[in-house]
């Protein structure tokens, strides 16, 4: 993976992120950095699996993948939020 395609996958980690806060319900006791975690963790997993699915590279913009990164974000999210409630 080249530096640049690092540097997106963090840039468009940060928008799944906060786009996964949006979608998870409820109240979110996370920060904003805990939030920018989970997108960028989201952005790696949801690439992976688009790519294992065989969506990953299509014409256009990547719906599918757009979504599983969404998806697994809003998950993060929802997960971190639970663990930091417990403590």
């Amino acid at each position: 993976m080249e530096m640049s395609s690092i540097v997106s996958a963090v840039v468009i980690g940060l928008v799944v992120g906060v786009l996964g806060r949006l979608v998870a319900p409820g109240r979110q006791a996370i920060g904003l950095v805990w939030t920018m975690v989970a997108g960028i963790v989201a952005a790696f997993l949801g690439t992976a699996v688009a790519a294992g699915l065989g969506v990953a590279d299509t014409e256009g913009v990547d719906w599918i993948e757009w979504l599983l990164q969404i998806a697994l974000a809003a998950v993060g999210v929802a997960a971190l939020a639970r663990t930091r409630l417990g403590r």
